[in-house]
């Protein structure tokens, strides 16, 4: 069923079930990647409201042989979200706190709660929730766990899944299950909740997690070392994890990155370009302390400088300038595909370098930055949105900057998932074999298919 008809017999159903069907639009058709992989196609968007909604739209779908693509909040930069005919589901309109318990730490919340949202109510409740991926105020939580979403404090607090305890999904042909909840240990059946998570939306649809909380750090002391390239910053991040402090964050910038970004510096930078090395130490006051003079010794060694604002509005000023890598990117040519792919952290150094060589034989401008003491990059290509032939040459380049990840003994995808950008790319990296349990797992959820087809395997 497709077109008109897919859309009327939808709404017919959806009008029983409770939940809202709108004809698709390019609102609901693509995610970050629209520069370079452009909009899906889908007859129909449904915004279900409730957990029984969302499994009555599968059932249909289910039913009807159509394709279903679950979406958050459309920040991702891997096409997960970016349909391919049917229908997308999109669970924006769930944004429950089902429960909150402060004194035990945890809260349950609906997928479509945003994640800023998310710390906003860790924070008012004297908590914290470490996870820190990009655009939190558009991001949903249920998107980040579907794709275990990272971010600079993922090195210490580890990425969002750390968080989940438990999970409420939608899976095939429309059955609710719920694996794990407020319990901090239990180990009685198989690990299914660990599947959901970074699954892509390929085996499920979450609709709830139950995350746990901590009380937050006293002080946190972010300090940045510069340094002639990425030669002297790799060794410094090296030197970062040796000191025997245990940074709360460990964040590089190449030498391109500072420079389309130095003039938003809260302080002033080194006049030469220069390669950056985050590192922030956190913790109570004096462990803070302790923690920052380490990392100070650690980075000081072959530095041009070393700079660390002890202010909170200087903190926070710091990071919203690493924050703002991704954007002022998007605006240095226009366009920009980012990849983000993870190599060991030794060979950081060598993948930034075979990022510009890779940049450089396709006849584009590169830049990179990212979580160095998890080695993942954000090998990132510029080019102008109108400039001839340059989606091709960024295909290309990306072909080769993963051969390049997994030829450094990493990983084609740290932390954005595989979505569309990098169907097929599992094989580079996994045996046969591996690949087929994949494909057994994905086969064992969803034997027809219909779940967000072709993410993760092709």
């Amino acid at each position: 069923m497709r077109g008109s008809a897919l859309l009327e017999d939808l709404s017919r159903f959806a009008g029983s079930s409770g939940f809202e069907v709108r004809p698709a639009d390019g609102a609901y058709l693509s995610d970050a990647t629209l520069h370079w992989l452009g909009e899906g196609t889908a007859e129909a968007v449904v915004l279900p409201s409730s957990v029984e909604q969302v499994a009555a739209a599968m059932v249909w779908c289910y039913e009807h042989g159509v394709p279903l693509t679950p979406r958050g909040g459309g920040t991702g930069y891997s096409g997960g979200a970016v349909p391919d005919g049917g229908v997308v589901l999109a669970l924006e309109r769930m944004r429950a706190v089902r429960s909150l318990v402060p004194l035990s730490w945890r809260a349950e919340v609906e997928a479509g709660l945003p994640t800023a949202e998310v710390q906003r109510l860790a924070r008012e409740n004297g908590l914290y929730f470490p996870p820190d991926p990009g655009a939190a105020e558009q991001s949903q939580i249920g998107g980040n766990v579907a794709t275990n979403a990272g971010g600079p404090h993922a090195f210490k607090y580890g990425a969002t899944g750390a968080w989940v305890t438990g999970v409420e999904a939608v899976v095939p042909p429309g059955r609710v299950v719920r694996f794990g909840g407020a319990l901090r240990k239990d180990v009685a059946g198989y690990d299914l909740r660990s599947l959901l998570i970074g699954s892509e939306g390929t085996l499920g649809v979450i609709t709830a997690v139950t995350l746990r909380f901590v009380p937050p750090p006293e002080r946190r002391f972010p300090l940045v070392g510069f340094y002639p390239d990425e030669a002297a910053g790799g060794l410094a991040v090296q030197s970062c994890l040796a000191s025997g402090a245990i940074p709360s964050a460990l964040e590089f910038l190449d030498r391109e990155a500072v420079e389309i970004v130095r003039r938003a510096f809260p302080v002033e930078l080194p006049a030469e370009p220069c390669f950056a090395v985050i590192a922030e130490a956190d913790g109570s006051e004096a462990a803070a302390l302790e923690g920052r003079g380490a990392l100070e010794e650690a980075l000081a060694e072959g530095a041009l400088r070393v700079v660390g604002p002890t202010e909170p509005a200087a903190i926070e000023e710091l990071w919203r300038w690493r924050d703002g890598v991704g954007l002022a990117a998007d605006a240095a040519l226009g366009a920009k595909a980012g990849e983000d792919v993870g190599v060991p952290v030794e060979r950081l150094a060598e993948a930034v370098a075979g990022t510009r060589e890779i940049g450089r034989r396709h006849g584009l401008a590169t830049c990179c930055w990212g979580h160095a003491g998890d080695g993942n990059l954000h090998s990132t290509f510029l080019f102008g949105p109108t400039e001839e032939g340059a989606l091709a040459r960024v295909a290309a380049a990306n072909e080769d900057l993963f051969g390049l990840a997994v030829e450094l003994g990493g990983t084609v995808s740290g932390e954005h998932g595989l979505g569309t950008a990098k169907a097929g790319q599992l094989s580079r990296q996994w045996s046969p074999d591996a690949v087929a349990l994949h494909r057994a797992v994905k086969g064992m959820f969803d034997p027809e298919g219909l779940l967000n087809p072709g993410k993760k395997l092709p």
